[in-house]
């Protein structure tokens, strides 16, 4: 039987987040213990760690002013 669940997980290029999704809709990050809700968006192909990866930013115009990180998903 199949569920049809795909797990993704992001990291901030920075390192200090790691996010988890179990859907496209949203992700949960986490940063020193504190967790939140983000909505994350495509926004290109980038190098990270010596490999082509998939970028993402926070979705909508208070998460682009608030927030300033980009993710991105390593599974």
């Amino acid at each position: 039987m199949s569920y049809g669940y795909m797990v993704e997980v992001y990291v901030a290029k920075d390192g200090s987040e790691a996010c988890i999704s179990l859907n496209q809709l949203k992700a949960y990050c986490a940063r020193d213990g504190a967790v939140r809700e983000a909505k994350l968006e495509f926004s290109g192909l980038e190098v990270y760690e010596k490999e082509i990866r998939r970028a993402y930013r926070p979705k909508g115009l208070l998460a682009s002013t608030t927030t300033a990180k980009e993710y991105v998903r390593i599974l």
